[in-house]
């Protein structure tokens, strides 16, 4: 790469990684866990190499320290602690490795010395070379090649380099994690540890031969460099991957459980929200976690207040829609039946059981939320405004309010997608057919079930 474009790429990629940096810090102090932390000061620590690496801040920092190519000893450090903090953390991972407390203890303090000693080494290499001179930024390797103290510097960064890299590549290979998701996060970042190491194998030549004065594979140095900045994407897609995921279908989900929130939340109460500007949560991308818990908890809080206008009459209604196929002859015009719906109306077969069941629960939120605003409005004709009387008799209870809380998203995003579906306009028009046909008093060919609203 030129000057020019490792300035572009490298100020980009440090960007990238203080964002992600600070993103993750964000969710550090939510839940402090030690391989949280490890991937922050990961990417705190990339962002500081790629700003140092390029080639107009690689020159600024020897002008202010007067060092010829000082940058260099705190960019090759920190490309160590990056990886040395990416190989630590796989070990972390590893479920077999964490059924073994002792040797799981016992490698990271052998990979930590390691760790620890190649920059102390590096460190006092690199202060006694007594450097002088321009030098190119890109080509540092080579153009000290020829001096003892960097050959040792070089070295050893190179050796630690490649070990930790291929180490970790092989980590990434053996562990095993039950979330494909993160599987594959961890395939991409095993694919970065191979990119990595070819920055080894474009370097180690290319410093070699022009140790031995033949500057030949100059370029191919400098175009190690790429494989570097390649493989770093790799790792942030690796490390991030999945939280980007995770953090694009809480968007989604919010926007999909909007018009569950507006009928059960903002048409039946609006102090259940948590604020004024929870109607507009879904456009916000800050702290979208906590906006979803919140429209859950809502959502929730809303199905509770419509409680005392459920009939049993629209649930009833789906499940007869979807058992009940169509047959000849004419059924009673009074009796709440599908058979004599056209066949087009009738449903498919093909409904899961939980589908089934949050079909049968937005019919009933519907029917109940249309209940509760007829009595509101008959309320206010009567001169009588506000929160009407809730009907008398036992309350009818909601399918599916068994669920578990760790499962309450997934079953209020289906009852979200379920309230326009097919099925769940059929049961209503035959619900309203049934209360047309007997007035103030509904009864259910299914349930057997009377009710006067």
């Amino acid at each position: 790469m030129s000057e020019s474009t490792s300035n572009v790429v490298y100020l980009a990629i440090a960007i990238l990684d203080f964002v992600i940096a600070g993103w993750k810090c964000l969710a550090l102090l939510r839940d402090p866990t030690p391989t949280l932390s490890l991937i922050t000061v990961n990417f705190v620590t990339s962002g500081l190499v790629f700003t140092m690496a390029a080639p107009v801040g690689y020159r600024e920092l020897g002008e202010l320290t007067g060092v010829t190519g000082f940058a260099t000893l705190p960019v090759y450090i920190g490309i160590l602690t990056c990886f040395s903090l990416l190989h630590l953390l796989t070990m972390l991972w590893d479920p077999r490795l964490r059924q073994r407390p002792a040797v799981l203890r016992r490698r990271v303090t052998l990979w930590s010395a390691a760790y620890v000693a190649a920059p102390a080494v590096m460190v006092v290499t690199f202060c006694s070379a007594g450097l002088s001179g321009p030098t190119d930024p890109l080509k540092f390797n080579t153009d000290f090649a020829a001096e003892p103290h960097i050959q040792v510097f070089l070295a050893v960064f190179l050796a630690t380099l490649a070990c930790g890299t291929l180490s970790t590549y092989r980590q990434c290979r053996k562990v095993k994690l039950e979330d494909p998701r993160f599987q594959r996060a961890l395939r991409s970042f095993g694919i970065a540890m191979l990119f990595v190491f070819g920055y080894v194998v474009c370097c180690a030549p290319a410093i070699t031969l022009a140790a031995l004065g033949n500057h030949t594979l100059d370029t191919v140095g400098v175009l190690g460099s790429t494989f570097g900045s390649v493989g770093a994407l790799i790792t942030s897609y690796g490390l991030s991957g999945a939280a980007v995921g995770a953090w694009l279908r809480e968007r989604r989900d919010i926007k999909a459980l909007q018009p569950l929130w507006d009928l059960v939340v903002e048409g039946v109460d609006e102090d259940l929200a948590f604020s004024v500007d929870s109607a507009r949560s879904h456009r916000l991308a800050w702290n979208v976690g906590f906006n979803l818990h919140r429209r859950v908890i809502e959502i929730l809080d809303g199905m509770r207040a419509l409680r005392p206008w459920v009939s049993p009459l629209p649930a009833a209604a789906v499940y007869a829609a979807y058992e009940h196929e169509p047959s000849q002859g004419k059924p009673d015009a009074g009796r709440l039946s599908v058979r004599d719906m056209p066949e087009r109306d009738v449903p498919e077969r093909d409904m899961s059981e939980q589908d089934l069941e949050a079909a049968a629960t937005a019919a009933a939120l519907r029917d109940a939320a249309q209940r509760l605003q007829a009595a509101r409005r008959e309320a206010a004709l009567r001169g009588r405004p506000g929160r009407p009387q809730a009907p008398g008799g036992p309350q009818v209870a909601l399918p599916g309010e068994d669920t578990p809380a760790s499962d309450e998203r997934q079953r209020l995003l289906r009852v979200a997608q379920a309230l326009n579906a097919p099925l769940v306009v059929t049961a209503l028009r035959a619900v309203r057919v049934q209360r047309s046909a007997t007035g103030t008093t509904e009864v259910s060919e299914v349930t057997g079930v009377s009710e006067r609203p």
